[in-house]
């Protein structure tokens, strides 16, 4: 069962989708008074599902007037995205910016939801039982598959 805040992502990702600049503006109050709940709880979805790691950049104005503005930020070249992304995974990764590097991938359409499911299975199951050093087989897991499937895509 989807949560508030899944329904509220997906409400703002079909703004997004519907926008033709890939911009969409909102009154966090108006939006928390549709969805009945806290203006905290747009802030919650805001900061964890629409963030630069994610892909998007927010603006925000407080105040009677006040605006929310979010842009996906968009890329007309996957390889090089997907190249700055295996490069921003470093040494070691946290479970958290697996999930924010596959959330970007496929939004972008490079990875389908069944090739999301399958690198999330398989990190988790060989990291599972690692006492020490589960963050760098975490990035050396996560970098071999994408540069397996930026290879496969290239081929």
């Amino acid at each position: 069962m989807a949560t508030l805040a899944d329904i509220i992502e997906d409400y703002i990702k079909r703004q997004l989708q519907k926008s033709h600049n890939s911009i969409v503006v909102i009154n966090r109050a108006q939006l928390a008074d549709s969805f009945e709940c806290a203006p905290s709880q747009i802030n919650y979805v805001l900061e964890t599902r629409f963030n630069k790691e994610r892909g998007y950049i927010i603006e925000s104005r407080r105040g009677g007037g006040g605006y929310i503005r979010i842009v996906k930020i968009r890329s007309d070249d996957i390889d090089k995205t997907v190249g700055k992304l295996i490069g921003r995974i470093g040494n070691s990764i946290s479970p958290k910016g697996v999930d924010n590097i596959l959330v970007v991938l496929h939004d972008m359409g490079f990875l389908s939801t069944k090739n999301v499911q399958l690198i999330r299975g398989v990190i988790q199951q060989e990291t599972a039982g690692v006492v020490q050093g589960e963050d760098m087989l975490r990035a050396k897991l996560l970098r071999a598959m994408l540069c397996l499937k930026l290879q496969e895509i290239n081929d």
